[in-house]
């Protein structure tokens, strides 16, 4: 078993440059604390940027940093400062940021701070690779980072990538604006599993997959280069026990051991023993909605002023990104914002808003929590916000109202807090009226539940379910690329192929010889492929079969001046020889006339599909429609055909983007086979990519050697990778 390397755009641990010499310190909360259980022992390594570009760090203290960052298990990425502003302040948290936080109109797209982004990341999957071995598993961390994956498969195809995305993956609509969308999804893709904290956001994701790379999706599964993506979701919880334990150590101080802080909340509330304290904790972010808070909390007071001087909202703001244009206007509307209202408001003796634009130490926010009444955390869009789950754990008693965003990806484990939409101050206005007055029982009600649902699932619990479900999913594309056609596989299947003194070749052509086209007409071979089949045809005691479900007029066109052997429309006609086609079935056609009008109100419901007329069969083509919406509409047709078709001599097949209505008695199995027993074959070789060919793969027999295209699920005893793939094995037989 090798090691673990974790990756993230900062390391664990914090640099300080003083008086010669440098310091490391462990930072707390946050990855950090999550990924301790994994990043444990000597078997891990942590590697990030350190914090500090190249030219803050002196010559001379180089090998010191990395002998202080090695003590914590760590290894660092050298940035410049031209590099952080492109890579990190401009692409990552100018674009990626508020495009998928859906704040487009903030979203800036640069190709300098793209082009910096690409560069960077090389440096960190450069750094990963230094480091790893194949036995390896890497975790690679959050939207900083997002072409990594791919850059260390290119290099390491069979090393262990995790990746996690902490923020949200927003809708197609939004993600597609995205100039650079393609190469983010390639990137991403280069890992075995994806994690999101939530279902919605791997919704969103496996949609735009579809959409933009035109990939197959099976359930959270999609299928590239052979491999099997797993998508996950995967909700991040906190480390429950050092919040709960905090708590309680602090219910038990005595008066000499409080903060000031504490003291002075001590105060208020013997002042005004039935005021009730309402906390607001966040970043300083537009992501987060403190505006729209302040502006509802006017509307609260407005609505019931009952509560005035009842009530006070503690605004814990912590700095963010403070050079970022955005932040600074941001933070001057907060500060605008509570001084009008604290001016519009406040008594002699009650000042509605307390504001703290600052950081504050592990106690303090232990004080904020355990002193608040009520939680109200209302981003606009948030990834997780564990805000929340912290606050709920330090509730020793179980009393205190968490009011959650719907919008923040906790909600969907919280629905015991009280959920609301943070655009509708009428709702706010009057969830906070209900959380005012909720009686101490509901409370402790709704708290026990989430306790416990929150202790189970920890961050550590999190971060070990990721990695075993990563793990497994590497087991399983590792016990599928046993069947892959290796070149020691190749090799024994050339050998016998050269020792046969008589052989059989069938090979299916859409998806196999040539690549899919929206258009089927415009998918005609090219020279390289005329070149091959020629070679193969002349090849002496051996017999090739094009086997299809192209009407044969198209074949006839393509192949039969060159006299190659053909089988088309499934196994209805059968060309030998340049001899024009012939009859290898009865069959009838006169069901079409009933079957192609539900075709052709399908056509006219879904934009880019299309029927193809086949002289015996009906296809319905759906290859340029949206996919999800193509899906949607292939089972409802599915639905409707198997009804009509329930009581004729019909089946329906379902290909790569295609539903095909034919006879029953026809398919590829029964035409080969029809070939296979005319001769005595000591060598035969079946091909094909979809569903049709199963029907080959299962009649010919045992030792007949048959391929899949593509690694699904298949009666075929191999598989390889592509089109590319198909024709290099094929070129190895005429070699």
């Amino acid at each position: 078993m090798g090691k673990t390397i974790i990756i993230s755009n900062r390391l664990p641990v914090q640099l300080q440059i003083g008086n010669g010499s440098i310091t490391a310190i462990p930072s707390v909360g946050g990855l950090a604390t999550g990924m301790k259980s994994v990043h444990a022992g000597g078997d891990s390594l942590w590697i990030g940027w350190s914090g500090l570009t190249d030219e803050e760090i002196p010559e001379q203290l180089v090998s010191d940093i990395d002998k202080a960052l090695a003590k914590h298990g760590s290894s660092k990425v050298n940035l410049s400062k031209e590099e952080v502003d492109g890579f990190y302040f401009g692409f990552s948290n100018r674009t990626i940021w508020p495009l998928f936080h859906y704040f487009l109109e903030y979203s800036e797209f640069e190709l300098n701070s793209w082009n910096t982004y690409k560069a960077v990341n090389q440096k960190f999957a450069d750094a990963i690779l230094e480091k790893a071995d194949d036995d390896d598993t890497i975790w690679v961390h959050d939207y900083q980072l997002m072409l990594v994956p791919q850059m260390v498969r290119a290099k390491k195809p069979k090393i262990a990538i995790g990746f996690f995305l902490h923020i949200p993956f927003p809708s197609y609509e939004i993600f597609r604006t995205l100039p650079w969308r393609e190469e983010v999804l390639e990137g991403l893709l280069g890992a075995d599993l994806i994690g999101f904290h939530t279902y919605d956001y791997e919704r969103h994701f496996l949609s735009s997959v579809r959409r933009l790379l035109g990939l197959e999706v099976s359930f959270n599964d999609i299928e590239i280069d052979s491999r099997t993506v797993k998508v996950d979701s995967f909700p991040m919880g906190i480390d429950y026990k050092k919040f709960s334990e905090a708590a309680e150590k602090h219910e038990k101080s005595t008066s000499e051991d409080l903060t000031d802080l504490q003291q002075r909340l001590n105060s208020h509330k013997e002042s005004t023993p039935d005021a009730k304290l309402i906390l607001s904790i966040d970043r300083l972010d537009y992501t987060k909605g403190i505006a729209k808070r302040l502006n509802a909390f006017e509307y609260f007071l407005n609505k019931f002023p009952q509560y005035k001087e009842k009530v006070r909202l503690i605004i814990l703001a912590v700095p963010s990104r403070s050079n970022v244009p955005q932040y600074q206007l941001l933070k001057k509307e907060v500060d605008e914002l509570v001084g009008r209202i604290n001016g519009d408001f406040a008594t002699v003796s009650w000042t509605p808003i307390w504001y703290f634009y600052r950081s504050v130490p592990f106690e303090n926010l232990i004080d904020l929590y355990t002193s608040s009444d009520i939680a109200w955390l209302t981003p606009i869009r948030d990834g997780m916000n564990l805000v929340a789950k912290e606050y709920i754990a330090t509730r020793t008693d179980k009393t205190g109202v968490l009011i959650l965003s719907e919008m923040a990806g906790s909600a969907n484990e919280m629905n015991e807090s009280l959920l609301i939409n943070p655009n509708n101050f009428e709702q706010i206005a009057d969830t906070l009226y209900k959380a005012l007055n909720m009686p101490i029982e509901e409370q402790q009600s709704r708290n026990a539940v989430l306790q416990k649902r929150l202790e189970r699932y920890n961050v550590e619990k999190w971060a070990n379910d990721f990695m075993n479900s990563l793990q497994d999913q590497k087991a399983r594309d590792a016990a599928n690329v046993s069947r892959r056609i290796t070149e020691i596989r190749l090799n024994g299947i050339i050998d016998n192929y050269k020792k046969a003194k008589k052989r059989l070749l069938f090979l299916d052509y859409d998806g196999t010889l040539a690549g899919f086209h929206t258009d089927p007409q415009k998918a005609g071979p090219d020279e390289g492929l005329y070149k091959l089949l020629d070679a193969l045809s002349n090849e002496p005691n051996t017999s090739i079969y094009l086997i299809s479900g192209r009407d044969k007029d198209t074949f006839t066109r393509w192949f039969l001046p060159r006299k190659y052997n053909m089988i088309v429309e499934h196994g209805v006609w059968l060309s030998e020889n340049g001899e024009d086609f012939r009859m290898l079935e009865n069959v009838k056609n006169d069901w079409m006339e009933k079957i192609r009008p539900v075709l052709e109100s399908f056509v006219d419901r879904t934009p880019g599909s299309f029927i193809e007329e086949k002289n015996y069969s009906l296809a319905w083509h759906y290859r340029k429609t949206d996919p999800d919406f193509g899906n949607l509409r292939a089972t409802e047709l599915a639905t409707v055909l198997t009804s009509l078709i329930g009581t004729d001599d019909l089946s329906l097949l379902s290909g790569n983007k295609v539903m095909e209505i034919k006879s029953s008695n026809v398919n590829k199995g029964r035409a080969s086979m029809r070939i296979f027993g005319e001769d005595d074959y000591d060598f035969v070789f079946a091909i094909g990519d979809d569903w049709t060919d199963e029907f080959m793969f299962q009649e010919l027999p045992p030792e007949a050697i048959t391929v899949k295209v593509g690694s699904q699920k298949t009666q075929a005893k191999y598989y390889v990778d592509n089109v590319n793939k198909v024709r290099d094995l094929l070129s190895k037989f005429v070699e």
